[in-house]
């Protein structure tokens, strides 16, 4: 699989990865057994890239991929976490006491000395803004305790004000074909920066796969279920914050814009995969068919012209003015 350098951390990483979300909790249950089994097909199918969090199923997710690479010691797999969002979202919360506190409970989960990278996971835009949290960073990479930081994102603002911090190595941010904002200025702005981007949410929470209708029904502790609205936590980690009614219309049009050999995930896959400024996309999987066929669309040849002009008319159609304005 194709290898890009991840920003400022000057690794390597696939550009398919697997975020692991799913594998944690919010999503409906997955039993142990088949998360590993999952892990296992991402990285046979040349997954070299986890993204996961402290707060996927309290640690679960951590612990999960911990024991995973715990016992294959022989792979070469870059993990991003993410911490934050396990304290209650005040910026006063965001010292360098509890960095060193969240990222040590991290490296204790996944069963490392120096954590790969540690991303601020959707901290408030003060957080992004202040100078004392940037420096607590810089301490924990001097301590060894991570080897690179980044943010996450809800925002194209907050994104562009984490490019501009000089230690930042990634920005993490939606991107998918019914989230096209960040095509005008972030991804210019982090490639002139040397910042990567790692692209999240790029099904549109499964909705860009097709497999749902209005009779689709979502497990209790499926986000799908209880945050369509953003009652639990930002809307737009929800279907892309793309009301689901309006959302199933438009990924009926775009699957119809599938190529031949394409499913319409990996159609949406190769999509970002070719966006310009994209270090790599992480779609989650539940299953081991689901990691396969979402690693097989950096096989794919790249969408034609026609194809990316029909992704963003549909955008602009349907989508644009229910999303563009908010994030």
């Amino acid at each position: 699989m194709e290898q890009r350098v991840l920003g400022r951390t000057g690794r390597a990483v696939s550009v398919v990865g697997l975020g692991t979300w799913q594998l944690g909790a919010d999503w409906g249950q997955v039993r142990e057994e088949d998360a590993l089994a999952v892990l296992d097909a991402a990285v046979e199918s040349g997954v070299t890239f986890f993204d996961t969090a402290d707060v996927y199923g309290d640690g679960r997710s951590e612990r999960l991929i911990g024991r995973f690479l715990r016992e294959r010691p022989h792979l070469d797999v870059f993990v991003a976490t993410k911490t934050g969002r396990r304290a209650e979202q005040l910026p006063e919360h965001y010292s360098l006491d509890n960095f060193r506190a969240w990222t040590d409970r991290s490296r204790t989960n996944l069963g490392v000395e120096t954590l790969d990278l540690v991303q601020l996971h959707c901290p408030p835009s003060e957080v992004i803004s202040s100078d004392e949290v940037f420096e607590g960073l810089d301490t924990l990479v001097a301590e060894g305790r991570v080897a690179a930081y980044a943010v996450s994102v809800e925002t194209c603002a907050q994104a562009l004000a984490a490019i501009a911090r000089p230690g930042v190595a990634s920005v993490q941010i939606i991107l998918n074909p019914f989230r096209l904002k960040p095509l005008e200025e972030v991804l210019p702005a982090a490639s002139e920066a040397g910042v990567g981007i790692i692209a999240r949410v790029p099904l549109a929470s499964g909705l860009l796969s097709g497999r749902y209708t209005r009779e689709t029904v979502f497990s209790p502790d499926d986000h799908r279920n209880f945050n369509r609205h953003g009652e639990a936590f930002d809307q737009g980690e929800t279907f892309s914050g793309v009301d689901y009614e309006t959302g199933l219309a438009a990924a009926e049009e775009f699957a119809e814009l599938a190529p031949e050999g394409f499913t319409p995930a990996q159609t949406a896959l190769r999509w970002i995969v070719q966006q310009p400024g994209v270090t790599s996309v992480i779609p989650g999987a539940r299953s081991v068919e689901q990691a396969r066929a979402n690693a097989r669309a950096a096989e794919l040849p790249p969408l034609p012209a026609e194809t990316l002009q029909a992704i963003g008319e549909l955008y602009d159609r349907r989508i644009r003015a229910q999303v563009h304005h908010r994030w």
